[in-house]
């Protein structure tokens, strides 16, 4: 596992070049981003920007995403698996609407980390100070999001670039790390992933991210089987961070006696296993 002590104690990078990225244009982008996501899109400024689900009909998450609103498009910033399910899908309700996606040919260089914004301050890049807002860098994206739950950016960067920007960030102090030293640290922080503890299987508030629901946006796919939730009370499990003594992490699918994990690693720091499980509420 390699960087894993300079995303805990200062600032370490990854390629996540892999995530995707949709751009959506158009004078309807707004609208249709608006009926077809859990947070409230229409009231979203420009350099701003949110966390969000799309839904089923069913009200389970098809996927979640970051929404980063730009001056004349908003950019979807997605995990890898969903990228091509959440194009297909917003593109299936474009009908009359002034909408056009892209998918945009950019790499992607996440900086975390308790010293990443210095890093980003070092080489000169602008640091937003509220999540999920972004700012220009030249022919660079800058955005406040993370993958572990720590502090964090994302920088987008043209693919010829991306090795100049990395040798910046190394040589303001930022390490290289790897995936897995990524994800112990978002388990630590008990960061939830799509794809791992987030999928079709599971409601909206079942997931307990409430920062990607607004209540009162109006209607939006899924939103009926999220208001009778929310009304009525009815869910049985919710995903719950866990501390576990041991050092051998749990398979994903392992049964508890309150739950079900879906995600865990053993995290040097604490010498315990850190999971994230679906546990279920007790009345």
């Amino acid at each position: 596992m390699t960087g894993y002590d300079a995303l805990r104690n200062g600032a370490a990078w990854l390629d996540v070049s892999s995530r995707g990225k949709i751009k959506v244009l158009g004078e309807d982008r707004a609208r249709l981003l608006h009926a077809m996501t859990t947070n409230h899109i229409q009231q979203l400024a420009p350099g701003t920007g949110c966390y969000a689900f799309f839904l089923t009909v069913q009200g389970r998450i098809l996927s979640d995403v970051n929404v980063l609103c730009r001056p004349d498009h908003f950019l979807l910033d997605l995990e890898p698996a969903t990228r091509e399910k959440v194009y297909q899908h917003l593109d299936r309700y474009i009908i009359a609407d002034d909408v056009t996606l892209e998918e945009l040919p950019l790499a992607v260089v996440a900086v975390e980390g308790p010293k990443s914004a210095e890093v980003l301050r070092a080489v000169g890049a602008p640091v937003p100070e509220v999540d999920y807002a972004s700012a220009e860098w030249g022919t660079r994206l800058v955005a406040r999001l993370n993958t572990t739950g720590s502090s964090g950016f994302f920088v987008w960067v043209p693919e010829v670039d991306k090795a100049e920007l990395i040798s910046q960030l190394e040589a303001a102090g930022a390490e290289a790390a790897d995936a897995e030293a990524f994800n112990v640290v978002r388990l630590e922080h008990g960061k939830a992933r799509y794809g791992e503890d987030l999928s079709e299987r599971f409601l909206a508030q079942e997931a307990n991210q409430p920062h990607a629901l607004h209540f009162s946006k109006g209607c939006y796919l899924g939103q009926e089987i999220v208001e009778r939730v929310r009304s009525r009370g009815q869910i049985h499990r919710v995903l719950t961070p866990l501390v576990l003594d041991g050092t051998e992490p749990p398979a994903p699918g392992t049964k508890l006696e309150t739950g079900e994990i879906t995600s865990a690693a053993y995290s040097p720091a604490l010498e315990k296993v850190v999971a994230l499980a679906y546990v279920r509420k007790t009345r």
